[in-house]
């Protein structure tokens, strides 16, 4: 008999309130998840909607800046001096290439592709994306761009770009002024962080390096527009949004004169040296010109190593520019202004006159100084030091005036310190006085300093920017002005002439001072090589010894190495009434500075002033 089965009584009241329970905890749950759910909502799109809206459009939309083209640079007349060329580089898209290597074989059958170009090519190539453009042969000539379009069809994926590139057509002539651009380096994008300038580049490869081109590189540069292109999750651009274009930089106007600038460099005919002419109404630089020179052009698209290496080794120096770097001794081209010095601390007059036998001493010493006459020039005035260029007259005048004198007299002048000039390349000379000494070479000064600071040798070194800034003061009786090169600038609507920096005039104690030295210098420029020329013109020539001679040892360029043989000067302005250029000259170991660097001076003067006829200009 089967066992009674159980029977199971159940209690509603119980399983009611347990579903009731349990239904209310989950219910909970849900409001609570759903609570959750609408307060992420709420924060995703309310409180953080522009914080991803702006993720989202970052991811979607990409910023392309767009580089600027670069202001051109023209002469005082209008001339182009640095201009935009086009450049063209043969580009390929990866992806669109079946085969490179089959690709690659082909298309050095159509234009010239070198072994290295290849190399590089491929280097690069397994590091960048297959649907963007690499760049395979740079600097396409016109010829190759025709020859590459015609055959074109038979390379898909592959097509020329072109783009703007800096281009200076005249070559080495103004190198020195100029400067160039070249690639943008470490250095340069620090400099630019720093200043806060970097994102003004983001599209630009290329920056002022030297010259012009770097101290105006604010106002060339232009600022840079951009692109807003929508882009899928793998970078492939879709479609173009929005487009801002570029602002172009300021076309300047230098005060250079081409012609001028020319006829400098062809003066100098590959000499060593240097020549400065100056506008001394406004101090307008009208040519600087620095021999030997080099084609700015080669740093633009990037020089070799070898290439520089080349020319940083050069014994010639031809990275230097030597109006504003090269250091000399001034020698007989300070001799009006150590003359000014003398007559304004009243150490001399107009009808002081001294006896000179050839040679000077200090009192008590036996050791004497010559003159560059060996048997003297009998009794000279200030007059006769200037023409005759008498060393006497000034180791006298400088043992009077001493070192320190003659410092604070010729520091307003520009000496030993920057002319202004707006380049950066500059050296400031030395003007030296005993503190100096004291501090450079922890030794005293000593009378002998001071007499061959007085012909302008010894310590004293200055740059011919230096010497003509120098000269000017006194073509314009004391009437001072900076250096420049800045002439105007072009807006979009007008051209607007640059500010001219004039500094507090040099004011003698005797104003006719100034007369007695400038008539010196007419009456030596009628006596060396402005007898018949049309226009009056002041000059003063000088030689300058590059090393030292015993006293009883007689000069012999032709018994030493060029390298050693002295440095010929020369400074002159004209016309002497209403001066229009001052002109300083330094031929390095030329010889003597009256026959080297004086018709240099004079070719100048000619230039500017005269017709090809030989008429003055009006």
């Amino acid at each position: 008999m089967s066992p009674k089965k159980r029977m199971t009584i159940h209690d509603h009241a119980a399983e009611a309130s347990l579903f009731k329970r349990r239904a209310f905890f989950t219910f909970t749950c849900v409001l609570v998840m759903i609570g959750i759910l609408l307060t992420n909502l709420y924060r995703l799109q309310i409180e953080d909607f522009k914080d991803f809206s702006t993720r989202s459009n970052d991811n979607r939309i990409r910023v392309v800046p767009v580089a600027p083209s670069r202001g051109l640079i023209y002469d005082r007349n209008g001339q182009l001096l640095a201009e935009n060329r086009p450049f063209y580089t043969l580009q390929v898209l990866p992806e669109k290439v079946k085969n490179i290597n089959e690709t690659l074989e082909n298309l050095k059958k159509v234009i010239p592709i070198s072994d290295d170009e290849i190399e590089d090519f491929k280097t690069s190539l397994k590091y960048h994306r297959r649907f963007k453009p690499l760049s395979l042969k740079n600097r396409l000539t016109q010829e190759q761009v025709a020859e590459f379009s015609v055959n074109q069809y038979r390379f898909p994926g592959v097509y020329v770009d072109a783009g703007l590139k800096r281009f200076y057509p005249y070559g080495s002539l103004l190198t020195h002024v100029l400067g160039y651009v070249g690639r943008i380096n470490q250095k340069d994008q620090a400099r630019l962080e720093a200043n806060d300038e970097w994102k003004n580049y983001a599209a630009t490869k290329d920056i002022g390096k030297q010259g012009i081109e770097r101290y105006y590189e604010s106002l060339l540069h232009g600022k840079p527009g951009h692109l807003e292109e929508e882009v899928n999750n793998r970078g492939r651009t879709i479609r173009t949004l929005k487009s801002t274009p570029p602002v172009p930089g300021q076309d300047i106007y230098l005060t250079i004169d081409l012609n001028l600038q020319a006829k400098a460099m062809e003066l100098l005919n590959g000499r060593r040296g240097t020549v400065v002419a100056i506008d001394p109404t406004d101090g307008g630089v009208l040519a600087m010109a620095s021999s030997p020179s080099y084609d700015p052009n080669q740093f633009v698209h990037g020089i070799s190593s070898k290439a520089y290496r080349g020319l940083l080794n050069d014994d010639a120096r031809p990275l230097i520019n030597r109006a504003t770097q090269g250091q000399y001794s001034p020698a007989s081209t300070i001799k009006p202004l150590m003359a000014l010095a003398g007559l304004e601390d009243k150490v001399v007059t107009e009808q002081t006159r001294i006896w000179d036998p050839g040679f000077w001493q200090i009192p008590n010493v036996e050791h004497k100084y010559r003159d560059w006459k060996r048997w003297g020039h009998g009794w000279v005035d200030v007059h006769d030091a200037i023409i005759d260029s008498c060393d006497t007259y000034f180791y006298e005048l400088a043992y009077k005036l001493g070192v320190n004198r003659i410092a604070q007299f010729m520091a307003p002048f520009g000496f030993g310190e920057s002319t202004g000039i707006d380049i950066f390349e500059e050296s400031t000379g030395n003007l030296p006085d005993k503190d100096w000494k004291r501090i450079k070479y922890e030794q005293p000064w000593y009378i002998g300093d001071t007499i061959s600071v007085g012909i302008g040798q010894g310590y004293w070194t200055a740059t011919p920017m230096q010497l003509a800034k120098a000269i000017t003061i006194i073509a314009n009786k004391g009437e001072r002005f900076v250096p420049h090169f800045l002439k105007s600038l072009q807006d979009d609507t007008s051209k607007i002439d640059a500010p001219i920096d004039e500094l507090p005039p040099i004011k003698l104690s005797n104003p006719h001072s100034w007369d007695i030295v400038i008539d010196s210098m007419y009456r030596t420029a009628m006596k060396k090589r402005f007898t018949h020329s049309p226009y009056m013109a002041a000059m003063k020539t000088g030689t300058a010894q590059v090393i030292g001679i015993a006293q009883d040892q007689k000069y012999d360029a032709k018994s030493i190495s060029k390298k050693h043989r002295d440095n010929a000067l020369t400074v002159a302005f004209a016309p002497v009434d209403n001066p229009k250029i001052v002109v300083a000259v330094v031929l390095e170991n030329a010889g003597w500075g009256g026959d080297n660097a004086g018709p240099v001076a004079k070719g100048m003067l000619d230039t500017y002033l005269l017709n090809t006829d030989g008429s003055l200009k009006q």
